[in-house]
């Protein structure tokens, strides 16, 4: 009977070495999910600040008349931002105080939850109110929505980022780090140029502690280029085939020269250092 327990708990014991064998092989790691990044506060913060936001452009909404909801849609393609600009020129045209309310509502609300489709919203603008007021919407829409992404990532995105973008936020932290004291040419020049992906930018900001003021003077001023384009582009949305033709070699060759001008002084600052 001894020698039979003995048997069994030696067999157990085998049992649990394979079982922790396999789960600290790398195949086992590969397999097992991951955790979700944000614990049951966080992610309730967030969805309590998402249906705040949202309870707010429905209330939006319902002032339009009931016969304009059916063509609202968010574009996907140049086809149905095509459809969807002959549909509201009419009421931006006669309602011009409540289309502007709806339209910046949605493209704030759009850029504070990483809802993929600003780039429509902007055509959108060129082509309703023409390329000044259209590029003046834009940067006040894209400043307030990336203003506003960032602090919501200050509230809960320090693990999301880590969990989504570990290398990537490593990098950024570094650059950051090697930059302090021209902060703000950096900070242009990543607006300017499309070196990161606004998207990130917004989010990673304030985890490597990227002061407020930089970050919305770098945004308000940085984003008028490529806005100047978008929008400029909305004019002849007829013409236009795809978000891609947009930015072409020369357009990017553009857009990095400008970037190139707004980090200069932190170059000319490292040359200075090595002589």
């Amino acid at each position: 009977m001894v020698a039979s327990r003995n048997l069994m708990g030696e067999s157990g014991r085998l049992l649990r070495d394979e079982e922790n064998a396999e789960e600290d092989s790398p195949s086992a790691k590969k397999l097992k999910p991951e955790r979700f990044p944000l614990n049951s506060w966080e992610f309730a913060a967030a969805v309590g600040v998402f249906f705040v936001f949202s309870t707010g452009l429905f209330c939006i909404y319902l002032t339009m008349p009931a016969a304009e909801y059916g063509k609202i849609k968010l574009p996907r393609t140049v086809s149905d931002l095509r459809i969807l600009k002959e549909s509201l020129s009419t009421y931006a045209r006669n309602h011009p105080a409540r289309f502007i309310l709806g339209y910046c509502s949605t493209y704030i609300f759009m850029q504070t939850f990483m809802i993929p489709g600003t780039i429509f919203m902007s055509l959108l603008a060129g082509a309703l109110f023409g390329v000044v007021r259209g590029i003046l919407l834009v940067v006040f829409n894209a400043t307030a929505g990336a203003s506003s992404c960032f602090f919501l990532s200050k509230l809960i995105g320090r693990p999301l980022i880590s969990w989504l973008w570990p290398e990537k936020l490593r990098f950024f932290q570094a650059e950051i780090a090697k930059r302090r004291d021209k902060l703000l040419n950096y900070m242009l020049f990543l607006r300017i140029t499309p070196t990161l992906p606004n998207l990130f930018i917004n989010l990673a900001s304030p985890i490597v502690d990227i002061p407020f003021h930089i970050f919305f003077l770098a945004t308000l001023v940085g984003l008028i280029p490529a806005s100047y384009i978008t929008v400029r582009a909305g004019l002849a949305l007829g013409d236009l085939k795809s978000v891609k033709d947009l930015y072409d070699f020369k357009t990017l060759s553009v857009l990095f020269l400008i970037g190139l001008v707004a980090i200069f002084p932190t170059l000319m600052k490292k040359k200075r250092i090595y002589e």
